[in-house]
């Protein structure tokens, strides 16, 4: 039996799109994990034989078959001998735009109709047993995020084979790590308002999300959101929120910020008093529960807590907006300001018809804090010689913030 290697998955897909190739991966037919090591072939896949290229160092898989025989996406037996063909390696892939694979004279191997796919800008699973997988449900929601501004959807079938995973339980048995990298990657895409829209529309949210998920159908006042719904606002944000930055940091914090407004009393609704405190400890629980990086939960957390304070900044009292910007460590951690900034200027545009909005905000609090940190507390320490340091410090800054504020303020009124 000859060896052949075949370049497949993303790499293939990516340049038929036209798009950069990052990684190539590639999988080879006719071998065995024996004549792989002989060849000098270093083996790093222990679940199934991966082995590094001895001179490029990219990956090479050895062609296998899947049987499901457990829970979850670890729940597989593979058969990786030397008689797998290429089209039963394919077989098993994800999605058809993903089964397509390139021999080394350049020629397109696609028993799955992948291109036919790519054209129409489909993203359709390759078999029924898509299924025994349930991490692939979240995967497809990514890649519909990653390749939406192209015009992919998920096809109705694909959908429906998504929302029977969901149903039948096996999407609670994902680890919870893994979990949180899908959402992390989903929050650096192109567009993660589709990744939480795709969830939602197959039941995932709901399992893998419920805070975010109960936003929807929850009202809030026309006043202030044109669009009602908070879990529309919400997909409104995020959408906001990648015209402003590529972090997804900013962007986790701008999915979750209005968390509260599912559990506060609906006889009070369309209003929504104290979500913000409401909104912390489902926050807290996400972060329990998926393992949210500290990085993440942190802002999130503030910008849940304060971003309502931040909108109408201007009509803080001096001492309430000194314990704002010390609430986000603005005088040692300047760059939290900003990424917090941006967060909250995204759920004030995240609105229908207020898209294009200004946030004057944004600048406002910048001034103020850069001319804050310019105070040289330790001269003033030293010339002083305060018995209590600490509230020297306090009422210095106090008073340099009132005099900036009453300069701010004449400003403004001329102009």
């Amino acid at each position: 039996m000859t060896m052949e290697i075949y370049l497949v998955g993303g790499a293939v897909r990516d340049s038929l799109l036209d798009l950069p190739v990052r990684d190539k991966d590639w999988v080879v037919v006719g071998s065995n994990a024996k004549l792989m090591k002989e060849q000098g072939y270093l083996q790093v896949g222990r679940g199934f034989p991966v082995f590094l290229h001895p001179q490029t160092k990219q990956e090479y898989a050895l062609a296998r078959t899947e049987r499901k025989v457990g829970a979850g996406y670890l729940g597989f037996e593979f058969d990786a001998s030397e008689f797998v063909t290429l089209e039963q390696d394919l077989l098993r892939r994800d999605l058809t735009i993903n089964a397509i694979a390139e021999s080394s004279e350049g020629q397109l191997i696609d028993p799955y109709n992948g291109r036919q796919d790519i054209q129409d800008r489909v993203l359709r699973h390759v078999s029924p047993a898509f299924a025994e997988d349930p991490l692939r449900v979240l995967r497809v929601a990514k890649f519909a995020a990653r390749f939406a501004r192209l015009g992919f959807t998920v096809a109705p079938e694909t959908l429906k084979l998504m929302s029977n995973i969901v149903q039948s339980g096996e999407i609670d048995a994902l680890v919870r790590e893994r979990v949180w990298q899908e959402i992390e990657q989903a929050m650096g895409s192109p567009a993660p308002d589709v990744f939480i829209a795709v969830l939602r529309d197959c039941g995932a949210l709901k399992s893998i999300l419920p805070e975010v998920d109960r936003l929807f159908g929850v009202p809030q006042p026309v006043k202030y959101h044109p669009e009602v719904d908070t879990g529309l606002h919400t997909l409104l944000s995020l959408q906001q929120a990648v015209r402003l930055t590529d972090d997804p940091v900013i962007r986790y914090a701008t999915l979750v910020h209005d968390v509260g407004k599912g559990v506060t009393d609906k006889a009070n609704w369309p209003s929504h008093h104290a979500h913000e405190a409401l909104g912390l400890p489902l926050q807290a629980d996400i972060s329990k529960r998926l393992h949210v990086p500290n990085e993440f939960a942190k802002l999130a957390a503030l910008v849940c807590e304060h971003h309502t304070k931040m909108h109408r900044i201007k009509e803080l009292r001096p001492a309430t907006l000194l314990k704002l910007i010390e609430a986000l460590d603005g005088f040692r951690r300047p760059e939290r300001v900003q990424k917090f900034l941006l967060a909250c200027e995204a759920d004030a545009r995240g609105r229908t018809g207020l898209e294009e909005r200004d946030y004057p905000q944004n600048a406002y609090l910048t001034t103020i804090l850069n001319e804050l940190s310019q105070l040289d507390l330790g001269a003033l320490l030293k010339e002083e010689k305060p018995k209590n340091p600490e509230e020297f410090v306090q009422q210095s800054r106090l008073s340099l913030l009132s005099d900036i504020l009453t300069r701010l303020n004449a400003l403004e009124a001329t102009n």
